[in-house]
């Protein structure tokens, strides 16, 4: 069970409720101010004190007093005119942790929402009962609006969502678990959408597989280095340690790591002086892209655990204040920075496999081909792999350097960082891609070799991937190969990685 509180959610905590379905739980400490904040929302409606998102219209419309009889009618008006996204809905898991994030967002007690609405979305977490919500159609200003109006339409038994493998209402989803639908009071609506949910969801999910496939490159990057007879000597820690980036640093240790005892590496002189920097300048480029995933896992926990929404109520009522916390910018910046990060992996690791079938950089049998001219071999997979880091670099335009002012120039800014997030997560999938072509040619360039001259931990990975992927015997279809190994990679459990294979 892990208990919410509002301000200690982890990333391994979120990891193991979408991926794990760990149950989910508010503590009482954190329900017991949400339930202080609803009282000093109540206070407000009842002293017709005018504060924004609780008696005002929204947006443009926050100078339009609402009379408290219509209070109800304000919020749900709001959910339905605001549910404009459109495109093809996020993956489950995406929509899955929109819910984690936001309960955890209200539970720090700012938002003035009653503990209902959290327990709904925790009872939606807890039971897998699933918004379904269009990726396209948020600025990533003043909250995602457009795709948290969806999921808040699911809370009152409006929407559609993801149950048991079907596609059914919200409302037929509650009864079969025995729930039923909220009906929103003075600022819930508001409390619900005004925020940063959706970029920071896809964020998670995108930071999640991103760090996996990191990891993996290094350890595939080590069997291509045995399958080029690389130069070990680049790795040494002095060199690394002379420039002094920790996260460079480490990668040349993994590096070393996996090739302990390999017979396939080379020294400087003995075949060649120097390798091309797709080998040896593994630690310095992968190193870069893990300080921006360090950065971009820095913020993604920062706003997990933060209040998004506006207005924001402190002292009991005493002071509520229209900000803009909502803004994601903070999250924008780091999307774009993780795509430039995975975009990075991926063009190295493309580079690595042209050299592993170009028979003008290597020994190997040309395009690493059984019978060459007669089958092509691989030469198509590295058409492939240069066509997904094309797309990548379009890709990884910045998204947060574009704004469009939108509610009649109200809001003037805004950070498109759900967009930033969305590209970064189609980054990391071409990224894997890429990843399995070079496992794929890695993996044949070492049989040439002798697999009996591997290091031992990159052999045991080759015998795992063997399960998944088998030599190259004649030309087939490799579409189907680089999608089995790519899924293998997504799903494969990084702690079991190295592990001789039973």
């Amino acid at each position: 069970m892990v208990i919410l509180t509002g301000n200690t959610l982890s990333l391994e905590q979120v990891k193991e409720i979408l991926f794990q379905n760990k149950p989910v739980a508010a503590s009482q400490d954190s329900m017991d101010d949400v339930q202080k904040s609803r009282d000093a929302v109540e206070r407000i409606v009842q002293e017709k004190k005018v504060v924004y998102g609780i008696n005002t219209g929204f947006g443009k419309f926050s100078d339009v007093l609402i009379e408290q009889e219509n209070v109800r009618d304000l919020q749900l008006n709001l959910i339905r005119s605001h549910a404009c996204g459109v495109g093809e809905p996020f993956p489950e898991v995406v929509s899955k942790a929109m819910l984690l994030l936001r309960a955890n967002a209200l539970l720090k007690g700012y938002s003035g929402v009653r503990p209902v609405i959290i327990e709904r979305l925790l009872d939606m977490v807890n039971k897998n009962i699933i918004p379904i919500i269009p990726q396209q159609g948020s600025l990533g200003a003043s909250g995602d609006l457009a795709p948290l109006s969806h999921l808040a339409l699911t809370l009152i038994g409006e929407g559609k969502v993801f149950y048991k493998g079907e596609k059914i209402n919200s409302e037929e989803a509650f009864r079969q678990e025995g729930i039923f639908p909220v009906t929103l009071e003075a600022k819930e609506g508001l409390a619900l959408i005004n925020g940063t949910q959706a970029m920071t969801a896809m964020g998670v999910i995108g930071y999640l597989e991103a760090e996996q496939a990191a990891r993996q490159s290094e350890i595939i990057a080590a069997i291509t280095i045995e399958g080029l007879k690389g130069i070990i000597d680049a790795f040494d820690e002095d060199i690394h340690i002379a420039r002094g980036y920790r996260q460079q640093i480490e990668t040349a240790e993994r590096i070393r790591h996996y090739l302990r005892g390999s017979q396939l590496t080379t020294k400087q002189g003995e075949i060649r002086v120097q390798d091309a920097y797709s080998l040896r300048c593994i630690p310095q480029v992968h190193g870069a892209s893990w300080q921006a995933l360090d950065y971009v896992k820095e913020k993604l926990e920062i706003e997990m655990n933060a209040a998004t929404d506006n207005p924001l109520i402190f002292d009991n009522g005493e002071k509520v204040i229209s900000g803009g916390n909502f803004h994601g910018q903070p999250i924008a910046f780091a999307m774009d920075f993780m795509k430039i990060a995975a975009a990075e992996l991926a063009n190295i690791s493309e580079r690595r496999i042209e050299r592993l079938v170009n028979p003008q950089l290597n020994d190997l049998p040309p395009f690493l081909s059984p019978e060459p001219g007669l089958q092509s071999g691989a030469m198509i997979m590295q058409y492939a792999a240069a066509s997904l880091v094309s797309e990548n670099k379009t890709l990884a335009h910045p998204a947060s350097v574009d704004s469009i002012p939108s509610s009649a120039n109200q809001e003037d800014h805004v950070s498109m960082g759900t967009i930033a997030a969305r590209h970064a997560y189609m980054i990391i999938q071409n990224m894997r891609r890429v990843l399995a072509i070079e496992l794929i040619c890695a993996l044949e360039a070492v049989e040439f070799r002798g697999i009996e001259k591997m290091a031992e931990l990159t052999k045991s990975f080759y015998e795992r991937g063997r399960l998944v992927v088998p030599k190259i015997l004649k030309d087939r279809i490799f579409a189907n190969d680089i999608e089995a190994v790519s899924e293998w990679l997504k799903n494969m459990e990084w702690n079991n990685l190295t592990e001789p294979v039973s």
